[in-house]
């Protein structure tokens, strides 16, 4: 098969994945929204998933799926940072504190948003389930595997930078607290809900 038919492949296959609600999304369009460390988010939350998709291009996920006490210990971390983030998200929901200009609430430095990002990317066990076993997995029915990860790799750029970068089209919507109430209670419900799924998921 054509390198770039497989590198399409992979390209479509992981914009699949990572178009989702979740709570990095979630984090990186409202660092988008708010125009604070965006480069930086994006950065973070794309060179991750390269890493992740190299790795199960690799075979790491075989290894992950064969450890199922390793994701146990991702998973109920995961949760905990998931359920932290929607109890936030919550609080600004009942305060009505969000805004898009740098201190209409608690603005975070940058020290503060690249351990976010990263707790959000790298203790998200949907991650390792997705992108490491499953994209691993589906690679590896390839002749060329790694054209498969390079298109995925590919569109996590893609998917990240539109969403950080073209949240500001967005800007005049969220002009309105309103609409931030709105946001932050629809992100506080799913973070919520995702954790207690996984949780769960355990039992």
């Amino acid at each position: 098969m054509p390198l770039l038919t497989t590198a399409i492949a992979g390209f479509t296959f992981g914009l699949g994945l990572i178009v989702a609600i979740g709570a990095q999304n979630a984090f990186v369009l409202r660092q988008g929204l708010r125009r604070e460390h965006v480069g930086v988010v994006v950065a973070v939350c794309a060179v991750s998933d390269l890493a992740l998709i190299a790795a199960g291009a690799a075979g790491l996920g075989a290894i992950v799926a064969a450890h199922p006490r390793v994701l146990a210990a991702v998973t109920i971390l995961g949760a905990g940072v998931l359920l932290w983030y929607g109890v936030s998200a919550a609080i600004r929901a009942i305060r009505g504190s969000g805004g898009l200009e740098p201190g209409a609430d608690a603005s975070k430095g940058l020290r503060e948003t690249l351990l976010t990002a990263v707790a959000l990317t790298w203790l998200n066990p949907h991650v390792y389930l997705d992108t490491v076993v499953l994209l691993g997995s589906v690679s590896a029915s390839y002749a060329t595997p790694w054209a498969f990860a390079v298109g995925a790799g590919a569109a996590s750029i893609v998917w990240f930078s539109g969403l950080g970068f073209g949240a500001r089209g967005l800007a005049p919507l969220f002009a309105r607290p309103a609409t931030w109430r709105v946001f932050d209670a629809v992100i506080a419900t799913a973070m919520v809900s995702i954790a207690v799924s996984l949780l769960a998921g355990l039992a």
